[in-house]
């Protein structure tokens, strides 16, 4: 059966993410593997339609990848009625009002996390799509990498027995953008425009800790701006007014307790960027981006504090790889595919505009939280 199309507006991929990992490796993927397989062995291709402020930037991209349709104009997009999908990856302060004028357009919204910079927002954002009857979808990508696919199946499997506890710890160094160019833009490092490692991470925490453990019951967190000044993308120093980074203590329904530590002030030595450590009565485990590994309580070694003595375990060595047992394909493209049928069928996809904001709203609640010293409670 010849594939159907559905057009697809995207805005914000001539940033880096929106670029590399929903334009390229997620919906130019898909049309190379002949579309998003639908039941009864139909498909369906995606036919991107670029949507920015730079026409030049948008013309280089549509004719580097032999895309037809860019535009600087969304709401000349949003009218189109064969584009039934929109997708929004810009900065976060400019997403409500594109994400707004979307959902009044009849689209099926998809969108980059987190959605919106306060919870007001971000639940006003969920209403709307819910009362308008339009289909909506936030990225929560971590989901579906390797290592993090590997824990939910240790999970499934029973291997922890009681899960105790979670420690993460996420980060990098980031260039100050003097000596060396930064990694990532200014903005990150600019609350007036919408940055902050809090805004930018407790939201992926909040998906991860809900699907994975369990819902958050509380949140105490401590967000600081260590490195007060930064030079920006033309060579000039300017004052970050952004937390760059945070470290937040959070429970769980059932008693376990997360610790997740986010920094991009901090020199990696660990084997992944983000790992996550949980331990249980029966078993712990060591998961980042694509690898995990694990150790059994029949198979714990009994350490004994001795500092007079150099310490002779390797204790790594007394960890267990998990095998695949499956193949792995990128985890915004398998995302983005779920969220087709979704559309296209009316597929499940739980990852909906209510849980980006209960994201939005961890976030708003660990700044308040640093900011009065307290722990917080997370209504249900």
């Amino acid at each position: 059966m010849s594939p159907q199309s559905i057009g697809v507006v995207m805005n914000g991929v001539t940033g880096r993410m929106g670029y590399r990992q929903h334009l390229v490796r997620s919906v130019l993927a898909i049309n190379e593997q002949g579309g998003v397989t639908l039941s009864g062995d139909r498909r369906v291709l995606l036919r991107p339609v670029l949507v920015g402020r730079n026409a030049e930037k948008l013309q280089r991209l549509a004719e580097g990848h032999g895309i037809e349709s860019w535009t600087t104009d969304l709401d000349t997009a949003l009218a189109d009625d064969a584009n039934l999908i929109y997708f929004d990856a810009q900065v976060t302060q400019a997403r409500v009002k594109a994400v707004l004028a979307a959902i009044e357009a009849g689209k099926h919204v998809y969108a980059e996390k987190p959605t919106a910079e306060t919870y007001e927002d971000a639940l006003a954002l969920a209403e709307a799509a819910t009362a308008r009857g339009v289909k909506n979808g936030v990225v929560q990508d971590k989901l579906f990498l390797p290592g993090l696919l590997k824990l939910r199946r240790l999970i499934d499997g029973g291997f922890f027995g009681r899960i105790l506890s979670v420690r993460g710890e996420f980060g990098y160094w980031v260039f100050e953008g003097d000596w060396q160019d930064a990694q990532r833009p200014s903005w990150n490092y600019r609350a007036e425009d919408g940055g902050g490692i809090v805004l930018d991470m407790f939201p992926h925490w909040a998906y991860v800790l809900e699907n994975l453990f369990g819902r958050i019951t509380s949140v105490y967190a401590q967000a600081v701006t260590h490195i007060p000044e930064r030079v920006d993308e033309r060579g000039e120093s300017y004052r970050a007014t952004a937390d760059d980074a945070a470290y937040g203590v959070f429970e769980l329904e059932g008693g376990i307790i997360a610790q997740i530590n986010s920094s991009w002030n901090v020199r990696v030595n660990r084997d992944e960027l983000v790992e996550f450590q949980v331990d249980g009565t029966h078993g712990s485990a060591v998961a980042g981006l694509r690898d995990c590994r694990i150790q059994h309580r029949a198979t714990t070694p009994k350490p004994v504090w001795n500092p007079d003595l150099p310490a002779t375990a390797r204790f790594r060595d007394g960890w267990q790889e998990v095998p695949d047992n499956a193949e792995f394909d990128n985890g915004f493209k398998i995302q983005w595919e779920r969220f087709v049928r979704h559309v296209v069928e009316d597929a499940p996809f739980p990852y909906d505009f209510a849980s980006g904001a209960r994201g939005v709203r961890l976030a708003e609640l660990g700044l308040r939280s640093s900011a009065e010293g307290r722990r917080l409670p997370v209504e249900p």
